[in-house]
């Protein structure tokens, strides 16, 4: 049956849910059913309980330890919203594929060495990009963005950036002699999942839904968490 067929959970539930959206994911971009499978809605708190949502591109699912890995500015309103209230909620859905999953748990900063080197797998015009945003800070025009961008491109003496850079280099590949580090501001996430609903679409809505819960226990240096076996459920649609 292919997977765009609206199938069930199997019974008996699986043990670990991020095994089967992990396998989902994989799917997404096997059978390029949308322009970024890996789209994730990031749902934070901030001041007064008011919550905002935005999307984020999932890197990996890590099994076995169970955390979802993305990555953004630091300073950013969710970067400061996620220091402040740790606990966020984050969907994956597919819609060609009928299918969604919905994660909830806490949030850690991903090692340096996590952060650096997926830093140094962007295209260099990404990481000088990181560079020139003071992302979520209001900007008095677009040429003042370009603006900061050709500061940054001159601070790492980068090839001319900007969209009217006549000789501007479109090539992925840092040209010879250029190198953008991380900036302190950027990194990566860990989002340690301690609940997991997967849902399937079912014929007359009546679809197939169960929920998986676990506890988590810090450990070590903070980027890591002990976790109890996962406990299933199946839900009413």
């Amino acid at each position: 049956m292919s997977s765009r067929t609206a199938q069930s959970l199997p019974d008996p539930l699986p043990e670990d849910p991020l095994q089967t959206a992990e396998t989902w994911l994989q799917q997404g971009f096997d059978e390029a059913v949308q322009p970024n499978p890996n789209a994730m809605t990031l749902a934070t708190v901030g001041a007064g309980g008011h919550p905002s949502a935005r999307i984020v591109l999932c890197k990996d699912i890590v099994l076995p330890q169970g955390y979802l890995l993305f990555f953004t500015n630091y300073e950013s309103r969710k970067g400061a919203e996620m220091a402040e209230h740790a606990r966020v909620a984050a969907v994956l859905h597919w819609d060609a594929l009928h299918r969604q999953v919905r994660i909830e748990g806490v949030v850690v900063r991903s090692p340096p060495r996590e952060s650096d080197d997926y830093f140094a797998s962007r295209p260099w015009q990404s990481r000088l990009g990181a560079w020139a945003s003071e992302q979520s800070r209001p900007v008095g025009s677009r040429q003042q963005l370009i603006e900061q961008l050709r500061t940054a491109g001159r601070r790492f003496r980068t090839p001319p950036v900007g969209p009217d850079a006549d000789d501007a280099d479109d090539s992925d590949e840092s040209p010879a002699g250029v190198t953008v580090p991380r900036p302190p501001h950027w990194g990566g996430y860990r989002l340690w999942a301690d609940a997991v609903e997967l849902w399937v679409e079912g014929k007359y809505r009546i679809h197939d839904r169960a929920r998986w819960t676990r506890s988590l226990t810090p450990v070590g240096d903070g980027h890591l968490f002990q976790a109890t076996a996962w406990r299933a459920e199946r839900l009413q649609p």
